[in-house]
């Protein structure tokens, strides 16, 4: 019986000094060298390995009080990935109630409005925050994985700012673009213009893209989409470069010369009529809105006046005097 109840006694004692320790632990502020300082965890790790992680980035002194801390809680199972930023005086206590509610910081990407898909992709990979899981899926493996019905993706994703937690996935990230487009590419087809070409919302879409790399200017996408549409109509060739060029793939060196404009591909409009076989690009949404909301005008041909704006012709005597005004006595 004495035995027995020193064991107990001892036993109690060892409880109430370790109570005691954890709470001096708990409430002891972090060794945090910078305020703030990034904490990245990663998806996957375990209760020990992020500990491990703490101290070796300088945060606690050794890992056990740490991981006694959270498992008293029971909630090993409830770290959660992502990045955190901590901040001087925190203390431990703080800094297990931020990584089991998830408290993170978001990381964010932006996709600029004439990417194309192997820019976006590219992105994606330089992006350390993202989880990589496309890097060696082909662009048709993306698009099934993200649960997409075309077969090309050129397009098919809308340009902008996406923010998210660390460790989400590339495909995550493109699941949401493709979903974002298409909620605005079927409200703006609802919204359409009434006479217009196009039979499909991605036709609408292919000539979105060629507005886009046509012009930076906001105030002309409606014009230049007009020109396009009034040249479809009459049965001409857009005779677009930004299409030739994409055709051209990697082939292209920043030149374009005569013969890539007469070498035959699916993409070039100086050979073949009608718009291409898919996008060009992705198109913001002032270039979706342009190409369902076109301005009225007749002209047919425009040209660049060299300041990032172009002049405007219905007849072809009118736009060759307009180049001549403005690209040869430039040149």
């Amino acid at each position: 019986m004495k035995l027995l109840f020193r064991l107990t006694a001892l036993a109690f004692l060892a409880g109430v000094l370790l109570s005691a320790w954890i709470y001096v632990f708990a409430n002891r502020p972090l060794e945090i060298s910078d305020s703030p300082q990034d904490l990245a965890l990663k998806h996957g790790s375990s209760l020990r390995s992020i500990a491990q992680q703490l101290v070796s980035e300088g945060v606690l002194r050794e890992p056990w009080s740490f991981i006694i801390l959270v498992r008293i809680q029971g909630m090993a199972s409830e770290v959660k990935a992502g990045n955190y930023q901590l901040v001087k005086g925190m203390t431990a206590y703080d800094l297990f109630q931020m990584i089991t509610s998830g408290n993170t910081v978001q990381r964010g990407i932006t996709f600029i409005e004439g990417w194309t898909f192997k820019q976006w992709r590219a992105a994606l990979n330089a992006n350390e925050s993202v989880r990589h899981l496309s890097m060696h899926l082909t662009d048709e493996q993306i698009l099934m994985q993200i649960g997409a019905i075309e077969t090309q993706p050129e397009g098919l994703f809308f340009p902008d700012s996406y923010y998210f937690s660390s460790g989400m996935s590339d495909l995550d990230i493109l699941k949401r673009a493709y979903q974002t487009m298409q909620r605005k590419l079927d409200t703006a087809w609802r919204l359409r213009d009434q006479g217009l070409p196009y039979t499909t919302p991605y036709q609408a879409l292919i000539m979105a893209s060629i507005v886009e790399k046509e012009t930076a200017q906001g105030s002309e996408r409606p014009l230049i989409a007009r020109v396009f549409l009034n040249r479809l109509k009459l049965g001409m060739r857009l005779q677009t470069d930004p299409t030739v060029i994409y055709g051209m793939g990697d082939s292209f060196d920043g030149n374009l010369r005569k013969k890539d404009l007469l070498t035959d591909t699916p993409f070039n409009t100086y050979t073949r009529t009608g718009l291409p076989p898919t996008p060009i690009a992705m198109p913001g949404m002032a270039s979706i809105e342009a190409a369902l909301h076109p301005a009225q005008t007749q002209a047919l041909y425009f040209v660049g006046k060299g300041d990032g704006s172009h002049a405007f012709s219905a007849t072809l005597s009118e736009h060759n005097r307009a180049v001549v005004h403005y690209q040869l006595k430039r040149n």
